[in-house]
């Protein structure tokens, strides 16, 4: 790897994506970008008795179906760079305990995916391993309750207001395979405006 300019980093063993898998909620289910989706969910609970619960098995079954369609044994995936928006990463802690993979708990909001792809490829990179899962989700209700008005509230959102997604992503990286491959990665800085 090598360092180029404050904050990037060049991978001269570009790790491939070899698969990706996405679950989606309702309101995603009925937007224009539908058709992209693997799994569209038609309610929020997905048979499941808490959003929570619900999130967990949104990001496990996301996972499984990444795992499936890269076509690897699940015992030659060597790490696993997951997070969510809840308390210690708990839908994706819970929802991938099972899998006995080695965790990485990644907590970055809406950078989440990105930084546990940068992980993850920092780690191929260095030859620290040979596959890796990259997950992260969130849960709209779950979400509510966390950060700003619990649903159970009743409170009426302004149509301004931001909505956060119900869904999923995964993505396989590996030391080889034909791409598309992360070749840099940028990482942000932490400052104030202005600075």
């Amino acid at each position: 790897m090598q360092k180029i300019g404050k904050q990037t980093i060049k991978f001269d063993c570009p790790p491939s994506i070899v698969s990706t898998a996405s679950t989606v909620g309702p309101k995603e289910s009925n937007g224009p970008l539908s058709r992209y989706f693997d799994t569209c969910l038609e309610d929020e609970f997905w048979g499941e008795s808490t959003w929570e619960k619900a999130e967990s098995k949104i990001i496990r079954e996301t996972v499984n179906y990444a795992i499936s369609k890269s076509g690897l044994p699940q015992e030659k995936i060597d790490f696993c760079f997951a997070g969510d928006l809840l308390n210690q990463c708990i839908s994706s802690s819970f929802g991938l305990r099972d899998l006995n993979i080695p965790f990485f708990g990644v907590f970055g909001a809406c950078s989440t995916f990105v930084e546990s792809l940068i992980l993850a490829s920092t780690f191929l990179s260095g030859n620290a391993c040979e596959n890796v899962i990259c997950a992260t989700s969130s849960h709209f209700c779950s979400a509510e309750k966390q950060f700003r008005f619990p649903l159970e509230l009743g409170n009426q959102r302004p149509p301004t207001s931001q909505w956060t997604v119900t869904g999923a992503g995964s993505a396989i990286l590996s030391k080889s395979g034909t791409g598309p491959f992360i070749t840099h990665a940028t990482v942000r800085k932490n400052c104030r405006y202005g600075n």
